[in-house]
Formats: structure tokens, sequence, C-alpha cells
């Protein structure tokens, strides 16, 4: 299963999301601090979401420490970009777990410092405001209204 974890990431460094996403379950559920608990086919469209907006810029993903016993698994990765609201330059140090059923990824967690990463992104008001409550539900509140704007946008008319 570590091959599956380093599949994944060495895809999005790549913008690839068809490959990451061949690596999900079909009842994925992935969450994390800026999107919260996503299942299914809302996971895999926020990673094709994600690489569609970072396709051609400066993106890179780093791995490391990956590790899994079959059933479980971890790694550690960092992401290096431009936040595109801000045009600021992020570096955010993420922790993933990993739990495996039949030979893919049915549970991904992403762990990171919000406040850390709300004062790269952000500026002034991530560093007096990234660390609170509300704004976690704001972010993910807006994270996922552009994560639905995309699903509507790729979906094909009747």
């Amino acid at each position: 299963m570590k091959t599956i974890i380093e599949t994944f990431y060495n895809a999005f460094n790549d913008c690839d999301s068809n490959t990451m996403i061949s690596c999900y379950h079909e009842d994925i559920v992935f969450e994390d601090p800026a999107f919260g608990v996503l299942k299914g086919e809302r996971a895999k469209a926020m990673w094709q979401m994600l690489c569609e907006n970072q396709k051609g810029k400066h993106f890179i993903v780093e791995l490391f420490n990956v590790k899994s016993d079959g059933k479980i698994g971890s790694a550690h990765w960092e992401a290096f970009y431009t936040f595109s609201k801000t045009g600021r330059k992020v570096h955010n140090k993420i922790d993933a777990s990993f739990i495996f059923k039949d030979g893919l990824i049915i549970k991904h967690t992403d762990e990171f410092s919000l406040h850390k990463w709300a004062k790269q992104a952000i500026g002034i008001k991530g560093i007096f405001f990234g660390g609170m409550r509300f704004f976690k539900n704001k972010l993910q509140s807006q994270t996922n209204l552009l994560l639905d704007k995309y699903i509507t946008k790729k979906e094909p008319s009747v």
C-alpha cells in the first residue's frame, strides 16, 4: 500500500487528478481543515479542481516518511504554491493518514495547522483570525461553495 500513497502524491505533483482518484475506493472519505469531510465523488472532484487550478503554475509536492502495514498508512507531505486569491507564497506541511480497502484508499485524512497556512496565504488577517473556529467554518464554507460550482460546471448539460 506504500506504492499507492507514492503514486497518489507523485500524480498530485504532476497535477494528474485521474491517477490520483484511481487510488481512491469508490466509498472514499476525505477530511482536512480546509474542506472538512468530503465523501465519494465530492472528494474526487476536489482533487480534480485543485489540479486544474495548479496546472502549469509553480506547484510542487514533496513526499516524506511513507509508511504502511497494508491496512493503514501515513505520510508527511509538503506543498509549495502561490495562493491564487492573494498571490502569496505558501509552504504547507501536512501529515496524512490512510485506511485501505480492496487495495485502494478508503479513508484519507490530512492534518495541518490552519493558522500557519492562513498566515502565509492571507497575511495579516490570517495572523489574527487563522486560528479561530469561525475562520475555519468560513473557509470550509467558501471552499465547499467553490467545489459545488466546479462540480456543477463539469456536469454535462441535459
